[in-house]
Order: C-alpha cells, then structure tokens, then sequence
C-alpha cells in the first residue's frame, strides 16, 4: 500500500473520518528525546488494513480528530515494543490509548525469542526485508524526505498484516490469552507517572550512600526531576547522578564549601545555590525512621543456592517443552527471590503460573519431583 502524508488539519480530519470505524489500527512513533525531559514527537505512523499514513504532529494545529481515534476503546491498537510510544501519547493526552496488542510481547510467546526487533519480525512473519537506511533519521527536520516517510511507514504498514498471521499462531497454539495481563499492565497509568520522591532510586552511585546521606539524595533528586520537568531539560542538564552523589556524600555547610565543589557550574551555583544548601538541610533535618535505605536480600546459602539450581532445571524444562526461552518465563533473580519466600513475581501470575509458576510452587513444597527417566529430566506428581 501506498501512504499518505498528513500534513494539515483539513487532510488530518479526513484521514480519521475513514479510520474510524477500523476496529484495528496499526501505530508507531517518531520521536526525539536528547535534549527534552519530554519525548519530542515528530512523526506518527497509522495504518487500518486499508489506509497507511504518516501524520507531522509539527505542522498540524488541531490533533484532536486523531486524539480521539487513538482513545476509542472499541479499536485496538497495535504497537511494537509499545512502551515508548505509550508513554507518549500518556505525556499529550493525559491518558492511555487502549486496548493494546505489542507484537514485541507476543513474539516471545511465540518462541520467536526476546525483545525481537521489529525487522526481524517482520522477516520471520512475512519474510519481508526492511530498509535499514533511515535508523538515524534527525525526525525533526524538515522537510522529510519522501525515502524517510517511506521508511517511516514501514512501520505501520507491515504492522497491520503481521498481526493476523500472530494472533492466527497464538490461536494455534492456544496462546491468546497468555499475555491479557501484560498488555494490561501496558495501559496502566502508574507505569508512566514519574513521583519526585521516589526518583533517588535510580540515580546511578546510589549505593555508595547510606543513612543521612541517602535521605539528602532523596531531596536533592526529587528537586532535580522537578526542575527538569518544568524547564523540559533532560536530568542531567540540571545537575548529573555523580554531582547528586557528591553533594549528599560530601554535604557543604555553606556557600563557600559549595562553591569549592569541583563540577558546579557558575551559572547553576547563581541560580540554585541557596536552594540546593536548603534541601541538604532538609535531608539533614528529617528524623532516621524518615531516612530512605537500600533494600538488598541476603545471599542465598549454599544449600537454597543448589536448591534454586534445580528450580532453574524445572523452567528450563517448561520452557522448551513450550518452545519459548527461560528466561521470559523467569530469571534467575526471580528464582532466588522464591527460595526467599518472595510471592510477588511474574512467574507466580497469569500464564507463566500456569505453564511453570504453579510446578515451581509443587517441587518446593514436595508435590512434584524431577526424574531422570532414559537421559531425559522429567517433572512427576507425588502420589499424596
């Protein structure tokens, strides 16, 4: 199929008039997020089995026709690796399109093997080579090209026909519903809301901290993702993970000491330096039970260590009985934390409970054994 480009708010509103009884739509993004806290979105790819369009965000007035397509819940949508776009669309809108279909997830359900990118799906399910031409594509200049909005609808309009063939091999394999909570978990609004406090955690050196200093991080950090947030910056813009660590590791008493810190620029310590000696007071101030901690889990003693060997042996069994990889079904983290009596775990949910979670919870609890049976491992109930 041919493909068109959207590039006012008269093509726009025609485009969604005739996808809007589509109950599938295919959907990717372009997007530019270097210099942002934001994504910049530049391009958006649709396609209906139909119609294939690449719509510019960046000279369109009125998105709102295609707003309210992408938020009818009686239309799925079809993403790869879905995440990012998701998230988007959660940025501008304020909400999440659904229902979802990520072909990422269902190819390692497939035993097509994980995080396949989208290419090498394309190959595998229509034996379609793609142009790999325009990966480092600047989305944000203009004009595009008429090779880069080819390329860019690549992205939507093998999409569209891939899923069939999925969702007739998920059928075969009586797979469908293997992955409802996974691509429920997509649409929830949690996985996109960034909370200030909370933000400390992923500051890389994080763990060369302990105590008080760790409760100065969490302010410090929480302030940084505020001020990149309100002035679009990317984090490290603000301040980079390494001066955080320094200045809760290190805390000045004073301008001067803050002003002998090596990586400060002149222009930040003018802007922010009072601010930045009060939120090390406040992380000073507040009571230990207050303080945030690092939560590490104990080694595993040498005999949980063998123990969570053979539990590895069960899911890998599992797994290739089911021709998919081990590891989507759980890694071995996953593994040590069962043997610590953690429950929470994707291996104990959904389809994975069922096709190993379930025989991982027997075998630790003396209802299911593993066999050598003619050189082959196998799994058998204990007669009760």
């Amino acid at each position: 199929m041919s493909f068109e480009h959207i590039i006012n708010d008269e093509q726009l509103i025609d485009l969604c008039h005739r996808l809007k009884s589509a109950d599938t739509l295919a959907l990717d993004t372009e997007f530019i997020r270097e210099k942002t806290y934001y994504p910049r979105l530049c391009l958006i790819q649709i396609a209906s089995e139909d119609v294939v369009a690449c719509i510019d965000p960046l000279s369109i007035s009125e998105m709102q026709p295609l707003w309210d397509l992408l938020l009818n819940k009686n239309c799925l949508k079809v993403l790869h690796a879905a995440r990012q776009d998701l998230e988007i669309f959660y940025n501008l809108l304020g909400e999440i399109p659904q229902p979802v279909f990520d072909t990422q997830l269902v190819a390692t359900v497939l035993g097509y093997g994980e995080q396949m990118g989208y290419g090498n799906l394309i190959k595998k399910v229509l034996d379609i080579d793609l142009n790999k031409g325009h990966a480092r594509t600047d989305w944000l200049q203009r004009p595009l090209s008429a090779e880069q909005l080819d390329y860019a609808a690549d992205d939507v309009r093998y999409l569209i026909q891939a899923y069939p063939v999925l969702v007739k091999t998920l059928t075969k394999l009586q797979r469908n519903d293997w992955l409802t909570d996974d691509f429920n978990a997509l649409v929830k609004v949690s996985l996109y809301e960034v909370e200030p406090e909370n933000v400390w955690q992923r500051v890389s050196g994080k763990t060369r901290l302990k105590g008080q200093q760790l409760a100065i991080l969490q302010q410090l950090a929480a302030w940084r993702e505020q001020e990149a947030k309100q002035r679009d910056k990317p984090r490290k813009w603000i301040l980079a993970d390494d001066m955080l660590v320094s200045l809760a590791q290190h805390p000045p008493k004073n301008r001067d000491q803050l002003q002998r810190l090596r990586g400060l620029s002149e222009n930040l310590l003018n802007r922010h330096g009072d601010e930045l000696l009060r939120l090390i007071k406040a992380g000073q101030s507040l009571p230990k039970e207050a303080w945030p901690s690092l939560k590490f889990k104990a080694h595993l003693n040498v005999e949980q260590e063998a123990l969570a060997d053979s539990v590895m042996a069960l899911i890998r069994l599992r797994a290739t009985q089911n021709q998919i990889t081990a590891t989507l079904l759980a890694t071995r983290k996953d593994v040590d934390s069962i043997i610590q009596g953690e429950r929470q775990v994707d291996l104990l949910n959904g389809w994975r409970a069922a096709l190993a979670g379930q025989d991982v919870l027997d075998y630790l609890e003396g209802r299911l054994a593993l066999k050598v049976v003619a050189q082959q491992l196998v799994a058998q109930a204990i007669p009760t």
